[in-house]
């Protein structure tokens, strides 16, 4: 069935022939890797397992990401974002033919990602990158491989998550700052992140139309997960948005930054003016989340507020003050 014949360069061609499939062709620098290689084929044609890989031996990780980026990257919300890594992924991976790409190959880049100070959430990302797009050549193209190489490899182990809280006296400086501030905007939207746990893309993408001051309701027709949430709105939230100028013609609540960097330098121009250390605007979701399971509302509850869709997620952004505690513990013995 398999036929093995030695090329003028040298080298050695094999073709398998089995009726009911197509050939198989493939050239090898060695008559026993030769040997091996149509060995292992017949095998899996007699035991009805074979897979054509001829496809994968031929095809480019390169390729596989210039079509994903085609086809899969522009259905995304962070379609930029995705884009940009899989271009920096290509520099590494894109002279690689799929079917050679091992997991070996992804775990060293891995380690070197590392050494170089990389965060592992940032490593994380992007051989997630590599395991989906991976994925989508296996069951959306048809592309043969035996395995997802990526999804074997060891994950970075991820930074510890933040657990900045907002002291009382750096939430008054920061509201008196944001007054301060060219951007007139910046105390609502501040006063709006912990008072509703809101992402800052959620804050800026907030229209009018989706806010109801009379039963103090917010809805939010896309998130980061995918889905609407509607967020209650308490009575300093409410005044926040009540103290805000509409523009004409633009449904949006911040209408003066377009986009998040924008908010961003402003952000940053406000902390600049105080001794206020080490704080992003992120750190608000935070401190929002902590703040509801200090007030006693329970974990489902404060999931439907921020839009956490497992405990994991939830436990991340929430960081209870121990002395809080202590009190609640001593409150519940006397009673």
């Amino acid at each position: 069935m398999a036929t093995i014949t030695k090329t003028p360069s040298n080298t050695f061609k094999v073709l398998i022939r089995k009726a009911g499939l197509p050939p198989q062709i493939k050239t090898f620098k060695s008559k026993p890797n030769a040997e091996k290689w149509a060995r292992l084929i017949e095998s899996e044609m007699d035991r009805g397992v074979f897979i054509n890989r001829q496809e994968a031996d031929r095809i480019t990780v390169g390729e596989l990401i210039d079509r994903y980026i085609q086809e899969v990257t522009p259905l995304k919300r962070s379609a930029k974002n995705d884009k940009q890594r899989l271009l920096f992924l290509k520099r590494t991976f894109g002279h690689f033919i799929v079917s050679q790409l091992q997991s070996k190959h992804i775990a060293a880049y891995r380690d070197k990602r590392l050494a170089d100070g990389k965060q592992g959430t940032t490593v994380l990302k992007e051989i997630g990158a590599i395991a989906h797009l991976l994925d989508v050549s296996i069951k959306d193209w048809g592309i043969p491989l035996v395995s997802n190489p990526a999804s074997l490899v060891r994950k970075p182990k991820q930074s510890r998550g933040r657990d900045r809280r907002l002291a009382d006296a750096e939430a008054l400086t920061l509201i008196d700052a944001a007054k301060n501030s060219r951007s007139f905007l910046l105390a609502p939207i501040i006063t709006l992140a912990i008072e509703t746990a809101m992402r800052l893309g959620e804050l800026l993408a907030l229209e009018w139309g989706n806010i109801d001051l009379k039963n103090q309701t917010a809805l939010l027709p896309l998130t980061k997960n995918g889905e609407a949430r509607t967020v209650p709105l308490t009575k300093q939230a409410v005044d926040a948005l009540q103290s805000i100028p509409r523009q004409l013609n633009n449904p949006r609540v911040f209408w003066t930054w377009v986009r998040p960097d924008s908010f961003e330098n402003a952000w940053r121009r406000m902390l600049d003016q105080t001794d206020i250390q080490n704080l992003r605007f992120h750190d608000l979701r935070h401190e929002a989340c902590s703040r509801l399971f200090e007030r006693g509302f329970n974990i489902m509850e404060v999931a439907h507020i921020s839009g956490h869709k497992t405990l994991q997620q939830l436990k991340k952004y929430t960081h209870l003050k121990a002395a809080d505690l202590v009190l609640k513990m001593n409150a519940d013995s006397r009673s």
